[in-house]
């Protein structure tokens, strides 16, 4: 009686693994069968039109049909201000991040064999584009003189009467030095360098 049931025991120990292995089997073999799972797709990479061309860039259309994208201009500035366009791969700057600090002998012109960035006489000459003050984001009337202590060709100053500054066009060289640090100082970028090519499009 006993070898009986050891018997039959065994075999009901055989048949469930069995019965176990097949059901893994057809598990697996259905899986092959069914596509991966596509993950979430990824952001698109935000595309920035607040750029700025480098120093002594010639006017926008002449200027995209010199450059070749070599980016030599890029290695060449000391701070590495310069950047290539993700949209297109033209040499750029962001003003927020890394602004143009003006060198004196300007590298990235030096470079430059296709005379897309062309030769200035010295700082006051660049125009890269004009700061724009924003007074509702502007905390000057609280204090804030950041934008003007770090100006490099004194374009900026402060009215009097109410506490603001006040861009001069004339010595505005577009650089971006005051937008970096206002918004390294501040929670809302209070100044802003316009680009000198949409200036342009504004012109009749």
């Amino acid at each position: 009686m006993a070898e009986e049931f050891d018997k039959e025991r065994r075999e009901f120990l055989k048949q469930s693994v069995l019965s176990v292995g097949k059901t893994v089997y057809e598990y697996y073999e259905q899986q092959k069968d069914i596509p991966a799972e596509i993950g979430p797709k990824e952001s698109p990479v935000k595309v920035r039109v607040d750029w700025l061309r480098p120093p002594g860039a010639v006017e926008e259309e002449l200027f995209l049909s010199r450059c070749t994208k070599c980016g030599d201009c890029l290695p060449a500035c000391p701070y590495g201000s310069i950047k290539k366009d993700l949209a297109n791969g033209y040499p750029v700057l962001f003003a927020n991040e890394s602004a143009c600090y003006l060198c004196d002998d300007f590298p990235c012109i030096s470079v430059c064999e296709t005379e897309a960035l062309l030769p200035v006489g010295d700082r006051a000459e660049v125009r890269m584009g004009m700061a724009v003050v924003s007074r509702s984001d502007c905390t000057a009337d609280q204090g804030c003189r950041f934008c003007l202590t770090k100006c490099p060709v004194e374009a900026l100053s402060v009215d009097f009467l109410d506490g603001y500054p006040v861009v001069d066009q004339e010595k505005c060289v577009g650089c971006g030095i005051c937008e970096q640090v206002c918004s390294g100082v501040n929670d809302h970028i209070a100044i802003k360098v316009i680009s000198g090519r949409l200036e342009a499009t504004k012109s009749p």
